[in-house]
């Protein structure tokens, strides 16, 4: 697993996202102790941050594309 410092800003939403899918998977299992428990829930807000990032861009994209059409169809 990823160390929960490692920084995220490289990361693709999608990597983001499927590694959150497993951070989360592992934290269910409930089979860690409480420190790697901590850590992999550092990690997963940390990735949760980057998932939020990538998505408020696309947002904001979509928008600047629909604001340009709404321009020239003026």
């Amino acid at each position: 697993m990823t160390a929960p410092t490692e920084d995220t800003s490289a990361l693709s939403y999608e990597q983001a996202r499927d590694e959150l899918v497993r951070v989360v998977a592992e934290l269910e299992q409930g089979s860690s102790t409480l420190e790697q428990s901590l850590a992999l829930w550092e990690r997963g807000e940390a990735l949760a941050r980057r998932c939020e990032e990538w998505l408020i861009g696309a947002k904001a994209r979509l928008e600047a594309a629909r604001a340009g059409q709404a321009d020239a169809a003026e």
